[in-house]
């Protein structure tokens, strides 16, 4: 499991393929993350139904605006289960230096995201309240994928480095 982390030492091939495949593991991590999301949003029925209440109640016709726009951001969920997916798999069989730091940046704009919703939410009153719990949790899991990207890197890196020496 140490092979995961960026102080590790990477020498040889074997090792440097390992860290390389910590961006592929990082990847799949968001997939499980982004499973376990959309059954939750599957089997609560009563939030959409309520967001659809509360827009019918502010504004006549806008309930079905709302639904729209949640059926629309549920299928967009599934649409990038099935990206990040076919994202692990590519960064599993042939590790990219592009494929990590795409994922870094996407990792970044979410951490910042998750660090802002409290404050977010502070600001309008009538927003549904994320636990802080759940906001820590996102943090956390966000910090360790960053952390397999950063390991992923320095895999790939060391593997170009050494397949260059090996063709020379």
């Amino acid at each position: 499991m140490t092979h995961l982390l960026p102080t590790t030492p990477v020498t040889t091939e074997a090792e440097a393929e390992k860290a390389a495949r910590a961006s592929a593991i990082s990847i799949i991590i968001g997939v499980i993350v982004g499973i376990i999301g959309a059954v939750w949003m599957a089997t609560q029925p009563h939030i959409a139904a309520e967001a659809i209440a509360a827009a019918e109640a502010q504004t006549p016709g806008a309930g079905a605006i709302v639904e729209a726009t949640m059926q629309g951001t549920i299928w967009f969920g599934y649409a990038m289960i099935v990206v990040q997916a076919v994202f692990a798999f590519i960064q599993w069989r042939s590790p990219k230096k592009w494929v990590a730091f795409l994922f870094l940046a996407l990792l970044a704009l979410g951490l910042l995201s998750v660090v802002a919703s409290p404050f977010a939410a502070a600001m309008n009153p009538n927003a549904p309240v994320t636990p802080m719990w759940q906001v820590a949790l996102s943090g956390v899991i966000m910090v360790i994928q960053i952390i397999l990207h950063v390991t992923g890197l320095k895999g790939i890196k060391k593997l170009d480095q050494l397949q260059m020496d090996a063709a020379r």
